[in-house]
């Protein structure tokens, strides 16, 4: 999809920005970005992490991210070798400075959680970095 050539306001319907694979392993629904409307310093994206589904360890270079999630309940791995833990439930909003290691995820087996993402980032792939040295090691604990 090319960006847009010029600046004006535009509506995106729901979904209708297409889906796409994230470097971290999800799928995300495109909304606003530099993509889709020609954003220049955010987008915003909507993510369902289907029941077990977490995403690969990874960071945003230089943008920070706001998640506020609709519906469900995430946890996510963060700081140094991931040893940081929280959780985060429908209604609650999360923030995660840039540069932040982090794993996101559903650990629920029989639930979906679905949330709003927002980035500092309009071309929010370009700023991933994926770093498989924290992947899971064979009983689910993140490798220091």
């Amino acid at each position: 999809m090319s960006a847009p050539t010029t600046s004006t306001c535009a509506v995106i319907p729901a979904h209708g920005g297409g889906t796409y694979q994230g470097k971290q392993g999800l799928s995300y629904f495109a909304g606003v970005s530099a993509e889709t409307v020609g954003a220049r310093g955010l987008c915003m994206h909507l993510v369902t992490f289907g029941p077990g589904q977490w995403a690969h360890p990874h960071l945003h270079e230089a943008h920070e991210t706001a998640i506020y999630v609709l519906s469900g309940e995430a946890e996510m791995w963060y700081g140094e070798g991931l040893r940081e833990h929280l959780t985060v439930r429908a209604g609650e909003f999360l923030y995660i400075p840039a540069g932040m290691p982090h794993r996101p995820g559903n650990a629920s087996p029989s639930e979906p959680c679905t949330a709003v993402l927002a980035r500092t980032d309009p071309n929010e792939q370009e700023s991933v970095v994926v770093l498989p040295e924290h992947e899971p090691d064979a009983t689910g604990s993140p490798s220091a």
